[in-house]
């Protein structure tokens, strides 16, 4: 393979243009794609077989209308004063012009069902006004025919003829009016059960300074256009409503991937850190304008496939971010090992084909590992999950394939300009000392000279490296995994302040609805159906913080009827958890009393699932990718203790990740730094995203730090001598390489999307954990106490072990012309030789 590499290398260089050209026709191909195919981001994550899953999926077969997608719109009073007439008046208006537009089939006015509510409450009232009167004029007539009977009883044979049939036939009609009261308050009492049980489902508030609208769309949640969006929030700002704030829920935005401030920043710093190393701008820029290139096809790529798949805005910005991170790094790395070449007099096309036959094998060995990371997500069989991997792997082979083609022709072009002005006006001169500074005497000379702080110390960084992560990890212990909530959004973006009006007017748990979907026997009529519904709405008021129950719905047969359940906490609240396990629950003992079965779903119900799914196949990804890195540093570094030590590095990297975000992110430790306003549970996907990546990035770091080490040891350095040999030749880059991930990554952080945030995050501390504190390290002072014992592998594995040659070793070696005596590159080449 490293031959294959050279010579592909050798090839871009010689047609630098060409290479050039064709990707930028790529780009323009999938940006027109794009343009053409592209179609909208989810706002929602599903899993199908899931409870909640399910029970949608049989909702919709029975009532297609309860999948139409639905917005809240939250009016507020500017001054916290009760809407006066005309408010409301303009409110409504509004609204109409939002039903009015496409893509509406219609919308809630909150005035309007709040008077229903009244209008129910008071003609039930009204209603037992009527009751009360007509029971005591029944207890009148009694009391009458009781005395007509006792006269009747005394006359005795004086009795006159008929009498006696005249009041039996008048106690008759008493009776038949008891029973039909009796039915009435049976009846009345049913109505004002189911009216008391949905009391907090509110649409004004008690106040009545806030109201909360519901627009209609006329397609599934899934199939709602941004344009339908925008058009009706359009119709409603378009209305004049003086003294009145108008917030929407995230349902009713639109999710656009762009770039934020935050990303800029942290592109910015990746370009000062490679022009401080690199000492040039031309050498700076290479591996930025690689990098751009790769990560514009990948995004691109997989945006224009986003109206065939439905995918989230998670799945694009993973792929910006592990493009853009990876394709700076993958382009340093061959370019580092090109100027280092350079110095030692190496001609310019002969040096790009050596670093791309050696660091150019160790790129694609480390991308290779990168895709099989995040490939591997699709075993957890949770479908957008895997499409993030799928996408991210894309992103991350597209950034190899730039790296090992386009970056060489780039090469080419600059020429000796990828070195600093003063090193190219003194090559010449300094060539042959350059070429002994490269001689593995005079590294074993400098390993042997100087120590490294892991290798003087080693027992001391160990205990205290291993220690000083595992406190660190300690938070992880209480992490909590959900979907993000209201909560979660920039505290000045219009779906948090939805969010927080509704809390602050209506109560948490209105923004955390559960819907319940309860199948019904046949019932004889309205008022036996009415008197079902009340008995399980009694049944799920019942249930541990449950506020509010109702009917909201039911099919044309009335067998299927969806109850709207309030639980009294948010939607990412252990209490809320609890109360869609209790209402699971519920379901036999209903059947038992009731005949009644129920099933349980809503955004809530659906999003506690993914999470709990997401908790469950979290150990078992773990192992597969514990067990995918022993077999990997195995086959690349033909060693034992080599593998176990990488590997261990790598779970306490994980450890160390999941409580440095724990802390901040649920605990709210320097919330204020991060923009954490309402600390809550850990995004649901991030773990098992986190472990898939940091494993790609963590397994490339140890490989290029281990690699040299073990090139060293390979030309008969001694085992901890090569240690130091090894670090200090990787160190600069990789340190470089960290800062630059660190800081893309760390863009992120402070950018619009919630999930894009965390996840940064995430990776940003992963990074920092892993490259500088793990591999530069912990990884050096644990092999350098196991001497030679680090490259022991038994022999018959080692008779079966393919060698991969993921150093290129070989090659022919860069120092080679000048020990042959070879006065051909004497000369530094010219740029036209390039």
């Amino acid at each position: 393979m490293a031959t294959l590499l050279q010579r592909l290398g050798l090839a871009a260089a010689k047609r630098a243009w060409l290479v050039i050209v064709v990707w930028v026709v790529v780009l323009a191909g999938v940006g027109a794609g794009f343009a053409l195919f592209g179609g909208t981001l989810a706002s929602t994550f599903s899993i199908s077989g899931t409870p909640a899953q399910n029970v949608a999926d049989q909702l919709q077969a029975s009532l297609p209308d309860a999948d139409r997608g639905t917005g809240q719109v939250v009016f507020s009073t500017s001054d916290g004063s009760k809407f006066t007439a005309d408010q409301q008046t303009d409110i409504v208006d509004a609204l109409t012009a939002a039903g009015d537009t496409s893509g509406v089939s219609s919308t809630i006015n909150p005035f309007q069902t709040e008077a229903d509510r009244q209008a129910q409450q008071t003609k039930l009232t009204d209603a037992a006004a009527q009751i009360t009167t007509a029971t005591a004029q029944l207890d009148a007539g009694q009391a009458q025919l009781d005395q007509a009977k006792a006269q009747l009883t005394a006359a005795g044979a004086n009795a006159p003829a008929g009498a006696a049939d005249q009041l039996a036939s008048q106690r008759a009609t008493l009776d038949q009016n008891k029973a039909d009261l009796a039915t009435q308050q049976t009846q009345l009492t049913d109505g004002q059960r189911l009216l008391n049980a949905s009391a907090k489902i509110q649409t004004v508030s008690t106040d009545g300074s806030t109201a909360v609208a519901t627009v209609v769309f006329d397609k599934s949640t899934a199939d709602v256009t941004p344009d339908d969006k925008q058009a009706a929030v359009d119709a409603i700002n378009a209305t004049s409503i003086p003294g009145v704030d108008v917030n929407y829920s995230s349902t009713m935005t639109s999710i656009t991937v762009g770039v934020s401030a935050g990303e800029i920043v942290g592109v910015l710093i990746a370009a000062i850190v490679l022009f401080v190393m690199l000492g040039s701008l031309i050498a700076a820029g290479l591996p930025l304008l690689s990098s751009f290139v790769g990560v514009g096809v990948g995004a691109l790529g997989v945006l224009a496939f986003s109206s065939v798949v439905s995918m989230s805005s998670a799945t694009v910005t993973l792929g910006l971010m592990l493009g853009l991170a990876v394709g700076i790094d993958y382009s340093l790395f061959i370019l580092n090992r090109h100027r280092r070449q350079l110095r030692a007099g190496v001609p310019v096309r002969e040096s790009i084909g050596l670093a791309n036959g050696t660091s150019g094998n160790a790129v694609l060995f480390a991308g290779i590992t990168v895709i099989i990371a995040l490939a591997a997500l699709n075993v957890t069989g949770i479908g957008f999950l895997g499409l993030m991997g799928t996408a991210g792997a894309v992103c991350v082979g597209i950034a190899v394939l730039v790296a090992l083609t386009l970056t060489p022709a780039l090469m080419s072009l600059a020429g000796v300009r990828v070195l600093p002005k003063k090193e190219r006006a003194a090559l010449g001169a300094q060539k042959h000392a350059s070429v002994a500074e490269h001689t593995p005497e005079h590294v074993e000379t400098k390993a042997r000279k100087e120590g490294t702080l892991a290798t003087r110390h080693p027992i001391i960084i160990l205990a205290a490296g291993v220690i000083a992560l595992l406190i660190v990890a300690i938070p992880a212990l209480s992490m909590r995994l959900a979907l993000p909530d209201g909560t979660s959004q920039p505290s000045d973006s219009t779906a948090y302040k939805s969010y927080s009006q509704i809390d602050h007017a209506f109560g948490a748990g209105l923004n955390g609805a559960i819907i319940v979907v309860a199948n019904l026997p046949t019932t004889s009529d309205a008022a036996a159906l009415t008197g079902l519904e009340a008995n399980v709405a009694d049944k799920l008021l019942a249930v541990n913080n449950v506020v509010a129950a109702a009917p909201a719905g039911a099919s044309a047969d009335n067998r299927t009827v969806i109850f709207q359940v309030i639980p009294s906490d948010g939607p990412s609240a252990e209490s809320t958890e609890q109360v869609v396990t209790d209402l699971r629950s519920l379901s036999s003992s209903l059947d038992n009393q009731l005949g009644v079965t129920i099933g349980v779903t809503g955004l809530t119900a659906i999003n506690i699932d993914i999470s709990a799914k997401l908790a469950g196949i979290l150990p078992i990804y773990l192992i597969i990718v514990l067990g995918l890195s022993i077999l990997i540093m195995i086959l690349v570094f033909r060693s034992i203790a080599v593998p176990l030590i990488a590997t261990a590095g790598f779970l306490l990297t994980v450890l160390a990740t999941f409580g440095a975000v724990t802390a901040v992110y649920q605990w709210g430790w320097l919330g204020s730094v991060f923009g954490i306003h309402d600390p809550g549970p850990i995004l649901s996907f991030l773990p098992i995203l986190l472990i898939g990546i940091i494993f790609g990035l963590a397994m490339d770091y140890q490989l290029f730090i281990t690699s040299g080490m073990r090139e060293a040891h390979v030309h008969g350095m001694e085992a901890r001598k090569a240690v130091n040999a090894g670090l200090r030749s990787a160190r600069p880059v990789v340190v470089a390489a960290g800062i630059i991930m660190v800081s893309v990554f760390g863009g992120f952080v402070f950018g619009d999307l919630v999930e894009a945030r965390t996840i940064g995050f995430g990776l940003a501390v992963g990074v920092l954990i892993d490259a500088f504190i793990v591999r530069l390290l912990l990884i050096p002072a644990a092999m350098h106490l196991l001497g030679e014992k680090a490259w022991w592998l038994p022999r018959w594995l080692d008779k079966i072990t393919p060698d991969v040659d993921v150093e290129g070793a070989k090659l022919e070696r860069f120092d080679e012309p000048a020990s042959t005596g070879d006065t051909s590159t004497d000369r530094p080449p010219a740029l036209v030789d390039a």
